[in-house]
Order: C-alpha cells, then structure tokens, then sequence
C-alpha cells in the first residue's frame, strides 16, 4: 500500500521525534502531587493547596482552584490524535481491506470537592477522519459524557454512584479501552473499601453503549458487570460476575451468565520482577430453550529483569499466555474463555489477534535511549489453544472460524516502539509492526503480511 510505505518512511527519518505513551513517564517535578493516570479521578491534587507550591508550574493554577474554606476544583485535560495505519489488515480479507485513518479527542475534566463530597465530571469530544468504509461508534462519538458521578469519603469507604472508566489489575478483564478513541465506560455503584493493606472494590456496573451522534450514549441493557476486587501488596484476589443476553461464540448465539474466580501475584525483587494470573470462569450459555454449561480458564505469565548499570538501562521481559477455547462447538459445553473487558492494547501497540483460544510466548526489551526517550523491541508468536475453536480480535468478533483445519500455529508478529515525553503534558509515540500468518491462516483463508504503523501525539495535564 503506497500510502502505509510512505508513511513508515517517514516514522524511519523521524524516528528521534516519537513514541508510544506510557512507555515513559513524565519527569517528577516538586510541584507534581500525584503522577497522571488515565482515569484522572485517581489523582489527588490536594498538595498544592499552598499558592507557593502552585506557582511553581503554569499547570498549578488549574490544578487547585480554592473556591471556599474546604472547597476547591482541581480541572485538566487530554488532547489526542492518533493515526493508525494498515496493510492487508486481516491477512488480506476482502471485508478489511488497506485503510490508513486519524482519531481526534479531547476529554477536559472538572474535579470538585467539598469537605468530604465529591463531584467529577469528564465531557469527550472524538471523531474521526478517513475510517473506511464508514466510521463506528468506537471511532467517534461527537460530544457525550464519558464520565460523571458523585462520591461520598466515609473513611474506610468510600462510595461512588455515577459513570466511570474502570481499571482493574493489569486490565486483562476490565480496562478502559485506553488505545481506541472512545473509551469504555461504566454506569453504576461502586465501594471502595479499606481493610487493613487490602483496597477491596465492589462492583454493580452495566457497560456504556456509545452512540456515533452526540448526547446520545446509553446504558447497555444487555449487559452487566458485578463482583469484588481485592488488591493487597503483591497479591490481587477477585471474583467478577457477567451477564450477556446477546453473546456469540462461533456458531453459538446466546445468553450467557459466567462466573471468573481469579488470583494475580506481582512483585518487584531488586532488578527481577513478575507478574503471574490466572482465572477460571463457570456458568450458563443458554440457546433458545436449550443451553449448557460453561467451562474455561486462562493463565498469563509476565517475568523480566532490569540491568540499570548497563547502556541503555536495558529490562528483558518474557510473557507467555494460554488462553482457552471451545473443544466441541457440538455439544452443550462452551470452553472459549471472555475476556470481558480487556484493555484496547492486549498484546502490544497494535495486534489483529485478542486473548481468546490462543496461546503465546512475547520475549521484548526496553531500551532507555536518552532521559527522555525510550524504544522497545518484541517478538511473539501464537498458536490456537483448541483445534475446534476459530481466533478472535480483542473486542471478542470471530475472526477466522476454525474450518477444517488441524494447524495451531496463527502466526509470529514483530513491533518496534519509540517514545519521547517531550515535556511534563506532551508525549510523541510510534510503533511499527509485522504480523506473518501461519498454517491456521493459510488453511482458512488469505494470507498475507500485515503491515501496521501508528503515530500518536498527546496532551495531558
């Protein structure tokens, strides 16, 4: 695609002025009370109620307004473009073909406290320009309401009603859908609970339906998300309950109500770390009168080590995931695990490939380049966990159904990142990669190359 090769051309000459956000953060200022997050509602700006400490920044201004003795507003926003960019994307399928498009954002916010009372307000302006053949409710949403709730501080709980993004763990089962230009949202309760070293969320949410035209988002009235999630020092616990009265598994189409007991543990050992979870999920998919059981299960593995003293400040990290899939899509007993919510970049910038029936290894290194700029390199490669069960892309649409084919092996994808935090609010992103197909793919299907390239520059404060 002459348009994706001269913009990778481009990222190549320019590869000084990019990166991908997250991947470095920003330099730690005194004026600085907490580090931003992508929520927003998480940070405490309460430290600058000194006028000294404000002026030591031209943010600090917006960040604590004092409006009356125990009443302030701390407000911010987010300003996004994104481009992302591909060749043959789906291995080439007449249904997805070469597109090369631009997301625009803005999510301002406004965060008022009155003694222990709260009040968060968070508008989103997004659009699109050049998504083919028609731009979805995901690329755009025109001007709505992303997040927006009151909140009550009764010491050790603290309780929330109202829309908010929500972040759990490492987001392998609710995230925020960060990456994509509209995130995700949820209507609902919520109660944070402080007990001794735990931080125990519960949770009685529905997903937030976007709409393409204005104002006009709803509540999903087919779906549903509840349960309870602890974190404590090197150990999440959780138990998440899920309802989806429109569900589709293959050739399965149904309710489904499941159940996901899961446990992470996550450490840091001088320079080792790791990250180590897995779940089980149970429950019921019905199909007109009929119906049956439901059985899956993942695990994923994280562990890398850092060696600061070396140039570069190089940090090896290997991750391996199985993620299970359906055994028999002609019985009564679906195996495909759900992913619920999962983050928008599972396995790296950008992938053609979500974490259902699938397993895989994903080697990388991070490279600090400069104080200011840092660059990755990953490897990974990914295999069908069931012979029986097709692959899927993250949001959980099948993408290539299982056929005839007995081959696991999807396929291997390179990715090559580069960041640059610019200043404190700006940050320039840019990731390259390749995603070859594999026997599953040539036995289905088309095959070619994938090509992706995505340039992102954003505005925090």
């Amino acid at each position: 695609m002459p348009r994706l090769c001269s913009l990778a051309s481009l990222a190549a000459t320019a590869v000084g002025a990019l990166l991908p956000h997250a991947a470095l953060a920003a330099p730690k200022e005194a004026w600085e009370a907490p580090t931003l997050t992508i929520t927003r509602y998480d940070e405490d700006w309460s430290d600058l109620e000194s006028a000294e400490k404000r002026d030591h920044h031209w943010t600090g201004p917006f960040k604590y307004i004092p409006l009356a003795d125990d009443i302030w507003l701390s407000t911010g926003i987010e300003l996004r473009a994104r481009s992302e960019n591909y060749e043959n994307n789906l291995w080439g399928s007449a249904d997805a073909p070469n597109d090369s498009y631009v997301w625009l954002r803005a999510l301002p916010y406004a965060d008022l406290h009155v003694g222990k009372l709260r009040a968060f307000a968070q508008p989103i302006l997004a659009t699109s320009v050049s998504v083919a053949p028609s731009p979805g409710p995901v690329d755009g949403t025109g001007v709505d309401l992303l997040q927006g709730f009151v909140e009550a501080d009764l010491g050790p709980v603290t309780l929330r009603a109202g829309r908010q993004m929500l972040s759990l763990g490492t987001e392998r089962l609710v995230g925020t859908r960060y990456g994509p230009n509209v995130p995700l949202a949820f209507d609902g309760l919520r109660a944070n609970v402080t007990v001794g070293t735990a931080k125990v969320s519960l949770l009685a949410v529905r997903p937030v339906q976007p709409g393409k035209g204005s104002f006009d988002d709803r509540t999903s009235s087919r779906k549903a998300l509840w349960g309870a999630y602890a974190a404590m020092p090197e150990l999440d616990l959780y138990y998440l309950g899920y309802r989806n009265d429109a569900a589709r598994w293959g050739e399965r189409q149904g309710g489904e109500t499941r159940h996901t007991l899961g446990a992470r543990w996550h450490a840091k050992r001088g320079d080792w770390h790791w990250n180590v979870e897995g779940a089980y999920q149970f429950g019921r998919f019905a199909k007109g009168s009929g119906g049956g059981s439901i059985s899956a299960w993942t695990v994923g593995t994280e562990f890398g080590r850092a060696f600061p003293d070396l140039p570069l400040s190089p940090d090896l990290t290997l991750r391996a995931n199985v993620v299970s899939g359906d055994h028999d899509p002609a019985d009564t007993r679906l195996g495909t695990f759900n992913a619920l919510f999962p983050k928008g970049k599972y396995f790296g910038e950008l992938s053609p490939v979500g974490p259902y029936n699938i397993m895989n290894l994903h080697p990388a290194i991070g490279l600090q380049l400069a104080p200011t700029v840092s660059a990755g390199v990953a490897a990974a490669a990914y295999w069908r966990q069931s012979r029986q069960d097709g692959i899927y892309d993250i949001p959980g649409n099948l993408v290539r159904a299982a056929g005839d084919s007995r081959a696991r092996f999807i396929g291997k994808e390179v990715e090559a990142t580069l960041a640059w935090q610019a200043t404190a609010e700006l940050e320039l992103s840019m990731s390259v990669s390749a995603f070859a197909p594999g026997a599953f793919i040539r036995d289905t299907g088309t095959t070619k190359t994938i090509h992706m390239l995505g340039l992102e520059s954003n505005f925090r404060f």
